[in-house]
């Protein structure tokens, strides 16, 4: 079996999953100082604002640490496409008050860009990981000059292949029961994905690579029987949503502490792409899946204002509460405490 401590120099087999929107460097750095791999995701960060959390995270720990990129291609969407999407939307506007001009222009998510690469090669973090693929080969070769460790998810075995082929050093099998958006970019076909413990073995025969597993592993028995399939190490993220140092909003926290955690779905209309949260009342009403929202990320745009007048009031009717499929490891605890609890009763496996 591949030894994916000694690949990214990290004690624990745990990589806390990269979560962009409930989480900033705090996180990173808790489960780094405490011998996982901590994850900042960029998606959303602007470069001034990865510089400060880069920044921060060297500050606070000299142990390893990934940062996270989205490789979408940039949304083609008509006026007509968008003119239907805010169409859909109007009438919660209306029963909020909000004005449809707030609707903010512009993507809101960037691809892996130049601008970014600027900002990594002053920090040369030691592991850089991409959703949605790989970035072009001009922005991969960029990243490859410091030579950190280069990870990516995928969710077939075709997937893994076209990953193991472009060089990627380990890939995160990432199971239709994660939470968060699907790392899919070969189709667009959600019938393509299957759940963790049957993709995972099929991953593990198909490629040299160390292979990660992801989606619906929150205690140590499913670390135990990820690492029976052939994983190298686990990627958790649902289980840190409650930990102090995520900025999950009040209601996804309320939503995970409730029975309606146990009611998660793949949908597109909070982002336009699948992605899977807890049920809420945008998801019931207009999905999961819906053929009007415009192409990814411009459907997240106009829900925008719709997630804000409804958090100042309490509700979570239109926020993208992500989560994965087993929230049982949710616990409120410092995120620290949680990595080692996690690997406490499996440490003969691991020999840690």
């Amino acid at each position: 079996m591949h030894d994916l401590r000694a690949l990214l120099g990290i004690e624990l087999p745990i990589i806390q999953a990269p979560m962009a929107g409930v989480q900033g460097s705090a996180l990173a750095i808790a489960v780094s100082n405490a011998g996982g791999l901590g994850s900042l995701p960029c998606a959303l960060l602007s470069p001034e604002q990865m510089h400060q959390e880069l920044e921060a995270i060297r500050s606070a720990t000299s142990k390893p640490f990934k940062v996270n990129f989205f490789c979408h291609r940039a949304p083609e969407a008509s006026d007509a496409q968008l003119a239907a999407w805010r169409q859909t939307l109007a009438p919660y506007f209306a029963e909020l008050g909000v004005d449809m001009d707030s609707i903010p222009s512009g993507p809101g998510r960037n691809p892996f860009d130049s601008a970014q690469a600027d900002v990594l090669e002053r920090f040369k973090p030691p592991v850089v990981s991409f959703h949605f693929g790989l970035p072009s080969d001009d922005l991969l070769e960029r990243v490859r000059r410091w030579r950190p460790r280069i990870i990516s998810s995928a969710t077939t075995v075709a997937e893994a292949l076209w990953l193991e082929a472009r060089g990627v050093d380990a890939i995160i099998a990432q199971g239709i029961e994660a939470g968060g958006h699907r790392g899919m970019f070969l189709s667009d076909d959600v019938s393509t994905q299957i759940g963790t413990f049957a993709l995972l073995p099929q991953i593990v025969r198909a490629v040299k690579v160390p292979v990660i597993a992801a989606g619906g592993i929150a205690d140590a028995a499913g670390i135990y029987a990820a690492t029976a399939l052939g994983a190298a190490g686990v990627q958790i993220g649902t289980a840190f949503l409650l930990c102090p140092e995520c900025t999950t909003s009040a209601p996804h926290r309320a939503a995970l502490k409730s029975a309606n955690a146990q009611h998660t779905a793949i949908t597109n209309v909070l982002t336009g792409r699948p992605a899977r949260g807890i049920v809420n009342r945008i998801i019931r009403e207009l999905g999961p899946m819906s053929a009007v929202a415009p192409p990814f990320p411009l459907a997240a745009g106009a829900v925008a204002p719709l997630r804000a007048r409804a958090e100042s009031n309490g509700s979570g009717d239109f926020s993208p509460m992500w989560a994965g499929q087993n929230a049982s490891g949710c616990r409120e605890v410092p995120a620290a405490q949680l990595t080692r609890d996690l690997v406490a009763s499996v440490e003969a496996i691991f020999d840690v």
